[in-house]
């Protein structure tokens, strides 16, 4: 039985501080400079050389506004604020690499989906089927109330609304164009054939659309689906649309849990277990001696913020946790924010959180030796039944760096990483097949463009 190969994304953000709270202080990070482009070109043409699948851009509508009830310590540390449009980074960074792949992160709630199937062709375009995107629907109070409306929707209708909204997108991906209806015949004067081109006419509970889609069609019609939820109705969500899967669990045994909900939704939905790969969050810190990962991590933690990691934390619960005392016991109970998070650490403590946060984040840490950030890895993905992680940045580019130099050489010695890069679009690599969504997922009913309705 031959190993399976560890897929790997940069997990990254257009802001200051995304996951390491605090650690934009320390003199080797570059984090402050995410304004410039060169930035972005230099983190590309980084992680194509350690032949990453891909960037993973979280993005983020609304402010942490929950703990103290204000902005003051998400201000002050940077906790993803201030925070730029993702989608304006992708044409940059493709035009300097070849293979890397974007997945990029845009909520649906607050987009329309016939603008927003056009700038996803476009990057499809531009990027020659290397786009991806990162389907949420937000969890902030403070975004829907900065996008004219009282409160969020409830957690299980923004999954209802994004259902919809998904077909809306399939139907102008999949059926408005036929593959042949570009022609681009100078001779004849006839770019495009009119009787190729099908109009939709969705009339939904949340769209109503009806018209053409703008951008002919591009290498992957669809883009790579990613998407991150691991409540009842997100594995419910991801089981039907998701071809990739962003979770995180504490232990191999717990995200093995985690995995077989995920490809048993995969199965219930028509599709395959294996039509899922699943992406777990993870942090790493590696010097060539054990010792001296152990030294770069005090080092580390001398800069990072673990009450910022909690006030971005009080957010994502929808809980002030600055309202509890130290040991006081904290019921999440029901929210509309991230379900299954707040789930997880309820009747947890203040202090312990703080324990949690050393370094500014709550992801999983392996700290150590090549060899033995690679034993880590390699026992996540295979008690884990997982197929890569999304890498988050500590030092930027300096935890990247690291990686390459360090952990991609001796995956590669034990066969468990890429030694070069596949041709074709980024499905085709992540998934070693064709460049378009298999015919068994559920966008491809809309593909005889038969009933556009």
């Amino acid at each position: 039985m031959s190993q399976k190969q560890i897929l790997l994304n940069a997990f990254n953000m257009n802001c200051v501080g995304h996951i390491h709270h605090g650690m934009w202080t320390h003199p080797q990070d570059r984090s402050v400079d995410f304004n410039s482009l060169d930035y972005w070109l230099d983190l590309a043409r980084l992680l194509e050389r350690g032949l990453f699948d891909g960037l993973f851009i979280a993005d983020i509508l609304g402010v942490y506004d929950v703990y103290q009830q204000g902005i003051g310590l998400t201000a002050k540390e940077s906790i993803q604020l201030p925070v730029n449009d993702p989608l304006m980074l992708i044409s940059g960074m493709a035009s300097v690499t070849q293979h890397l792949g974007f997945g990029v992160t845009a909520n649906l709630s607050y987009e329309a989906p016939y603008p927003f199937a056009r700038r996803l062709s476009t990057l499809d375009h531009l990027t020659n089927g290397r786009i991806g995107w990162n389907i949420v629907t937000g969890y902030l109070d403070s975004a829907a109330r900065a996008m004219g409306q009282h409160q969020l929707l409830a957690h299980d209708r923004r999954y209802d609304q994004a259902d919809e909204f998904l077909d809306v997108t399939y139907k102008l991906w999949e059926a408005s164009w036929q593959d042949d209806a570009l022609v681009q015949d100078k001779a004849n004067r006839l770019y495009a054939d009119a009787s190729k081109i099908k109009q939709i006419n969705h009339q939904g509970e949340f769209y109503q659309v009806q018209g053409y889609h703008l951008s002919s069609p591009s290498p992957q019609r669809t883009p790579l689906l990613f998407q991150a939820g691991s409540s009842t109705r997100g594995v419910q969500f991801a089981g039907r649309h998701a071809e990739c899967s962003f979770v995180n669990a504490a232990s191999p045994a717990a995200m093995r849990e985690q995995s077989t909900r995920l490809r048993q939704a995969a199965v219930a939905a028509g599709r395959h277990p294996d039509d899922l790969r699943i992406f777990m969050g993870v942090s790493v810190i590696v010097a060539p001696t054990e010792r001296e990962a152990q030294e770069k991590q005090r080092s580390y933690l001398d800069y990072a913020s673990p009450e910022a990691g909690i006030a971005h934390f009080s957010s994502s619960i929808g809980l002030d946790l600055a309202a509890f005392e130290l040991d006081e016991p904290i019921q999440t109970g029901d929210t509309r924010a991230i379900e299954s998070v707040s789930k997880a650490f309820s009747g947890w403590t203040r202090r312990r959180l703080l324990e949690q946060h050393a370094m500014g984040s709550r992801y999983p840490l392996i700290v150590g030796n090549p060899s033995q950030v690679a034993d880590a890895l390699i026992k996540w993905i295979d008690e884990g039944d997982i197929d890569g992680f999304n890498l988050t940045r500590i030092l930027n580019p300096q935890s990247y760096r690291d990686f390459i130099d360090l952990v991609v050489p001796e995956l590669q010695q034990r066969g468990r990483f890429k030694t070069a890069y596949q041709p074709g679009s980024l499905r085709q690599k992540i998934f070693q097949q064709q460049d378009r969504l298999p015919d068994r997922h559920p966008a491809a009913r809309w593909r005889d463009g038969v009933n556009l309705r």
